[in-house]
């Protein structure tokens, strides 16, 4: 059975994304386009538009070309936004990577992506001194002023238009984000234009999100739900976005109520905090009207707590980063918003349920693998065919890895996941990753990681070992911690005589994860 969507399909037009985001921008004139939420710096809609065209046509003045990878390295502000749409009003490519990255994580991500430029900021610089010695880079840009890397702001005042480039929605990539997918270590993720303004397009028909909102940005913008959801949708209807570089809950609330903030895009662990924390009741809220979480799942009982406290409406949307993001999104009318839900499949979209055992396609009420195929679909993953076509089979189904199961009336439920990525506060950590690091200890004989359970974060990840030599927990844990982002580092450890696997070697999770659930139960 394959579902659709209950709404009407949209036209996607052939256009590139900067100019279906910001082509109305310069007759927007002086309404805010983006406010720094710590300085209070506005940019306008005008001045927003001007920014791009000079910053594009100082980075092509730089050598950046069509089809090259630029890397951003840097937390939330209004320069990010005009270093996106410059870097894509060039024909180039975005990769956004995690400011909370080592510089041997950034060093990763700029080899593979073979990134010939980077955009970062003066307090991350001596990670990236670190990475480019390992991954060298033409040309270093900063977000203010730094040795060795040229101001972004002498891009601003360049003089001429920018060159004109052709740019084909449906081939050229615009943006390269990574990700685990369901396997492995994390994979460039090739974004078209057509991908994103399609998935705009599709977005849009179920939100009337529009020029009278005002946004709190505060989930990073290297996020695809930061960078799609939040950045792009909300320029391309106009509405105004406020920036916070990063999620502090009285920053958060104290610009919610400055600014007004109509609409709130968030992760659960912030709608647990909305719905619980002693702070929110010394701020007046009273603008927030919808507040929309993704990345994770929200328990029901989050969700009604939030709505009772807040008297707003909560609403959740499902998608993956391979999907541009969203694949279903809830409806914005209180009556048809659904608790626990993630909303109804979005228009010009497949999706079907299939056993995961069987491979048989299943029905309303039937809990099974989410499969999708749409224009927001990715062209797969960079330089990894095998993976790709693990990803997408022959007939263009995108195998989410995730269960769920459709009611009566098409909105969708996320009940469990196939795939092996762990998920911490709705960032993406991947075991493969975090098991090569414990096998490079040489205590460690062999390693596995899976996801566990935690109220705050969602999940966080939990190693079992086998050893070979003597080292203590604390030492595993700090063996890993040196190596990644905090928000990746081991939080529990269980030594084990063997790690369970398949004749081909392939480490058997579903029995870990089935020996915890086990465990936690007794």
């Amino acid at each position: 059975m394959i579902f659709r969507s209950s709404y009407p399909e949209v036209t996607i037009p052939e256009v590139s994304l900067s100019e279906f985001v910001l082509g109305p921008a310069a007759g927007r004139g002086d309404k805010p386009a983006l406010i720094d939420g710590v300085s209070g710096q506005v940019l306008t809609y005008a001045g927003l538009a001007a920014a791009v065209n000079r910053a594009a046509a100082g980075l092509a003045a730089h050598g950046v070309r069509k089809g090259e990878v630029v890397a951003l390295f840097s937390p939330n502000s209004p320069e990010y936004v005009v270093a996106v749409h410059a870097v894509a009003t060039l024909g180039a490519v975005v990769t956004p990577v995690n400011p909370l990255y080592t510089a041997e994580e950034l060093a990763f991500q700029l080899q593979d992506a073979a990134a010939a430029y980077l955009i970062t900021t003066p307090a991350l610089m001596e990670r990236v001194g670190a990475a480019v010695r390992q991954a060298p880079v033409r040309e270093i840009f900063v977000f203010g002023a730094a040795a060795g890397a040229t101001p972004f702001a002498t891009l601003l005042a360049s003089a001429g238009p920018p060159p004109a480039v052709a740019i084909d929605p449906r081939t050229d990539l615009v943006a390269l984000p990574y990700s685990s997918g369901t396997t492995g270590l994390p994979k460039g993720v090739m974004l078209t234009h057509y991908n994103l303004v399609a998935n705009l397009s599709q977005m849009a028909a179920l939100d009337p999100l529009g020029a009278g909102d005002t946004l709190v940005g505060v989930l990073p913008f290297f996020h695809i739900y930061g960078l799609v959801v939040i950045m792009n949708l909300g320029l391309h209807r106009g509405a105004t976005i406020v920036t916070l570089p990063r999620f502090d809950l009285e920053a958060f609330l104290g610009v919610i109520q400055h600014y007004g903030v109509t609409r709130a895009h968030v992760v659960p662990p912030i709608v647990l905090a909305l719905a619980q924390h002693p702070l929110v009741a010394q701020y007046d809220l009273h603008t927030l009207a919808v507040i929309m979480s993704a990345a994770a799942p929200l328990s029901v009982a989050t969700a009604r707590a939030c709505v009772e406290r807040l008297g707003c409406r909560i609403k959740q949307a499902y998608g993956l980063t391979e999907a541009s993001p969203a694949t279903h999104w809830s409806p914005d009318e209180a009556a048809k918003i659904k608790l626990g839900s993630v909303g109804v499949c979005v228009p010009n979209m497949e999706c079907r349920i299939v056993d995961p055992l069987t491979g048989a396609d299943l029905g309303p009420e039937a809990p099974g693998e989410i499969w999708v195929r749409g224009p927001q679909v990715m062209r797969g993953y960079l330089n990894q065919p095998a993976a790709t076509a693990a990803m997408i089979d022959a007939a263009g189904w995108l195998h989410t890895g995730d269960i769920g199961y459709a009611d009566a009336e098409g909105y969708f439920y996320i009940v469990d996941r196939i795939k092996e990525l762990i998920k911490y506060k709705g960032y993406q950590i991947a075991p493969a990753e975090l098991e090569a690091l414990l096998l490079s200890h040489p205590a460690v004989a062999d390693a596995a990681v899976i996801a566990i359970p935690d109220a705050e974060a969602g999940e966080v990840p939990k190693a079992f070992v086998v050893l070979k030599g003597a080292a203590t927990d604390a030492e595993l844990l700090a063996h890993v911690a040196a190596h990644v982002a905090p928000f990746k580092k081991i939080r529990a450890i269980e030594r084990i005589e063997q790690i369970p696997k398949s004749a081909s070697g392939k480490i058997l999770r579903r029995l870990l994860i089935d020996r915890e659930r086990a465990a936690a139960q007794s």
